[in-house]
Order: structure tokens, then sequence, then C-alpha cells
């Protein structure tokens, strides 16, 4: 798995068209917090059970995808999700996983605040909000 910067992911999306964009957050908190446009939400695990269900997981990026060598690049919160997640997709043969470090919202601050030092949206790169 190749961890890569925000705007490193931002710039491989671009430069890579058949790459495919994942949040792996809960719906919920991928439509109200946030997310870059064009992403595919397949959560990593949902409300209210908090589990992870791997198998379903794989199999819901394995029909998105439709071929486990297409670039797939993950996204969570702050970077810890995804590891498990591409984990989980190299394990079933993925060959191209990317997880975005720092995730969308990044790591807390001092006053236990995120967005303020890292992450997709500090960054200030595309997202969107319902």
């Amino acid at each position: 798995m190749k961890h890569l910067l925000p705007i490193e992911a931002w710039n491989l999306l671009q430069a890579q068209k058949d790459a495919l964009l994942i949040d792996v957050r809960m719906e919920i908190e991928s439509l109200y917090v946030g997310r870059p446009p064009g992403v595919h939400n397949i959560p990593w695990y949902e409300y209210p059970e908090l589990v992870p269900h791997p198998q379903a997981f794989v199999a819901a990026v394995e029909k998105e995808a439709q071929r486990k060598d297409r670039p797939i690049v993950l996204i969570c919160r702050s970077g810890q999700r995804t590891v498990h997640a591409g984990q989980a997709l190299e394990a079933a043969g993925f060959t191209d996983v990317v997880n975005v470090l720092h995730g969308f919202e990044g790591d807390l601050d001092a006053n236990f605040k995120r967005s303020s030092l890292n992450g997709w949206r500090h960054d200030g790169l595309p997202w969107e909000q319902m």
C-alpha cells in the first residue's frame, strides 16, 4: 500500500483518470462533514454496529472497481480506517492501493480540533458538503 499526502493523492487522481477514490467513512460522516467531489462512499463500518465487515467492503469495492489492478485511493477522517481497509483490499488481491495520509479532516491539534494541522480540507483541496 502506498501512503500519499492529500496533495499527492489529488495529483494522482488528476493524472490517472481511471483511479477510483473511495471514502470509507460512514455515509452520514461523508455527507455532513464534507468529502472530495466524485468520491464513492463505501463504508468500512456503518452505524449502529460500528464493526468492520471486511468481506462486504471488499465485495463492494470489487463491484465498483470491476478489476483488481485499478488504482484505488482510500480516504477517511484521519487516515486510520483506510489502513485497515487497504490491507483488506490487498489481501483480496488488489494491487494498487493508496492510503491518503491524514485523511479528510486531519490530525487532532492541542485543542482536540481537526482540520487545523493537515488533511484534505486543511490543504485547500476541492470538497463539497451536503
